[in-house]
């Protein structure tokens, strides 16, 4: 039997690995279908991780975690988690192949993933110009102009962040009127270099080698073409919360989630299932930062310690 299953093996994961087994459980596995480092591994530039100076890219930035977390004994079980259930105190961890492992305590951090808009060239120039992290990427396109689409209150937030570093950022929303909240809107409103430019389809994002160069988008009422002459487009059309394995027969959730999936915790990680944690992305409340899932993973694994005494 485990005393611990990590599911997933990005930052959050990695990080919960380190400290337990460096903090003394002897049985603990890491689940992670391909090589661990997480969705970050897929960024070109990175220049926000606290004690890296220079600019690398997310492969960079995780090559060395891997062999680090496991020198203490976390073991990589590259394997698909499909189920996870609690049968009185003991946890039930089914993969892929049908297999059921047991374990003391769970910790969740497969993240979630950004949701695509479905437009023309956005695979094409995603990472080349297209991105879903202001806070990752704004400054690369400080005091130029950036588009940013969607409609919700995490669109209209980081138009607002965007906004104080870009010299412009035209906001494209498909509707005339926005699913945030008021206060958000408002906040929007007040910032005088966002144009909303509302009510169009987006038609295409376009470039070159270097990366993106401009999107035309469409306006529903004319059917004329707008064309905005921008380096960067961001978007902001929701997430998919890799929540499957929480998943029970008749349709529920092991633990309680909120209206998007999100697992809910407290400060300590803990779902309402005593056992249980989530780290990273998947829970409520992510800032979505590799600083931040690690701290996730760092803060779980000292409770899930206790837990298991």
């Amino acid at each position: 039997m485990l005393d611990l299953a990590i599911i997933g093996g990005g930052p959050a994961g990695l990080t919960a690995g380190l400290y337990a087994t460096r903090g003394g459980l002897k049985e603990v596995t890491m689940f992670e279908m391909g090589m661990p480092g997480g969705q970050i591994t897929g960024s070109s530039e990175i220049e926000n991780y606290p004690g890296q100076g220079n600019v690398m890219s997310g492969m960079e930035l995780m090559q060395n975690w891997p062999e680090q977390c496991q020198k203490f004994g976390l073991k990589h079980e590259m394997n698909q988690v499909t189920n996870v259930k609690k049968v009185n105190d003991i946890f039930e961890v089914t993969t892929g192949d049908g297999k059921t492992v047991e374990a003391k305590a769970v910790l969740l951090a497969t993240g979630s993933v950004p949701r695509r808009a479905g437009f023309k060239g956005e695979n094409e120039f995603f990472g080349r110009g297209i991105s879903t992290c202001a806070t990752c990427d704004g400054f690369f396109y400080k005091n130029k102009e950036v588009a940013l689409i969607g409609g919700g209150d995490s669109a209209l937030e980081e138009a607002v962040y965007l906004s104080k570093i870009c010299s412009k950022v035209y906001l494209v929303h498909r509707r005339d009127t926005y699913r945030a909240a008021p206060s958000t809107i408002e906040h929007m409103k007040a910032c005088e270099n966002i144009e909303e430019v509302t009510n169009v389809t987006v038609e295409e994002v376009y470039g070159d080698a270097s990366g993106v160069t401009g999107l035309k988008v469409k306006s529903k009422e004319s059917g004329e073409i707008r064309d905005l002459d921008v380096p960067g487009v961001f978007v902001f059309v929701g997430r998919d919360v890799l929540n499957e394995p929480l998943k029970q027969e008749d349709g529920s959730f092991l633990c309680d989630t909120n209206e998007q999936g999100e697992v809910i915790v407290d400060l300590k990680m803990r779902t309402n299932i005593p056992g249980l944690y989530a780290a990273g992305d998947v829970r409520i409340d992510a800032a979505k930062q590799v600083v931040c899932a690690a701290g996730d993973g760092a803060t779980a694994a000292v409770d899930i310690i206790e837990y298991i005494g």
